[in-house]
């Protein structure tokens, strides 16, 4: 693995009597992805039922085990040897791409004009910026079913709102630096929203929860507004509220 990894790294961190936390990057980047769904599924076979949780980010996997079964120190030399020998997953080029259907509208995603003046582009071009390219699922987390995407076109990057909202919609569409996400259920939220989505994107009926998991390859397909109300979505205005 030498050169793969910046210097330094893989690192473990303590996270307390239960947890390692494996920091294998220091950069959000594509390339990352392989490197982490392998370190998961390696960790999977490694602890077998002493393992509580796995969470894997950008460029880090939390591992949570049972402290009544395995100590700290057994579970930091088991983490150890997998990454001796770890190697990326191969991903077909074939891979599938989940679609996610959005309206892009200033009356569902009032930030879309300004990332327009922001880039010095028309609504029809962040538009385009924001849907032809395939994102990948980087960390589920804020909200369950949230899933962190990346990396917007460079053009499109746009800071937080100075002062969030208190309430934005589900299925709203949103970037912000680097990453692109849709809220899956009403919760607070500084993000620059751009358009909503019919689609629900947690579901307590739906095997695994969340539309989304890490690792996925995902693509915002542009609708209008009368497929948007077909679908179900909500074309309710936004509430203010700041």
């Amino acid at each position: 693995m030498s050169g793969v990894f910046p210097p330094g790294l893989p690192r473990l961190e303590s996270a307390g009597l239960d947890g390692w936390m494996v920091r294998l990057f220091d950069a959000i980047d594509e390339a990352n992805m392989p490197w982490l769904t392998a370190l998961v599924r390696d960790c999977e076979k490694a602890f077998g039922d002493q393992l509580v949780d796995l969470v894997p980010s950008y460029t880090t996997l939390l591992v949570t085990f049972d402290p009544l079964r395995l100590s700290p120190g057994e579970a930091r030399k088991r983490l150890i040897e997998r990454l001796q020998w770890l190697q990326p997953d191969e991903e077909p080029a074939d891979a599938p791409v989940k679609e996610l259907p959005v309206w892009y509208d200033p009356a569902v995603g009032p930030e879309l004009s300004r990332l327009a003046e922001l880039a010095g582009m028309s609504l029809e071009e962040v538009v385009a910026g924001h849907s032809e390219r395939t994102y990948r699922v980087f960390a589920l987390g804020f909200a369950p079913g949230f899933a962190f995407m990346g990396s917007v076109d460079a053009r499109l990057e746009a800071p937080r709102l100075a002062t969030p909202r208190r309430r934005v919609p589900a299925g709203s569409v949103a970037v912000t630096g680097q990453q692109t996400a849709a809220y899956p259920a009403v919760t607070p939220g500084g993000w620059n929203l751009i358009g909503r989505t019919p689609a629900v994107l947690f579901d307590r009926d739906r095997e695994g929860f969340s539309l989304f998991q890490v690792g996925d390859r995902v693509r915002f397909v542009p609708i209008d507004r009368a497929e948007f109300e077909r679908r179900g979505g909500d074309t309710r205005p936004m509430e203010e509220e700041r």
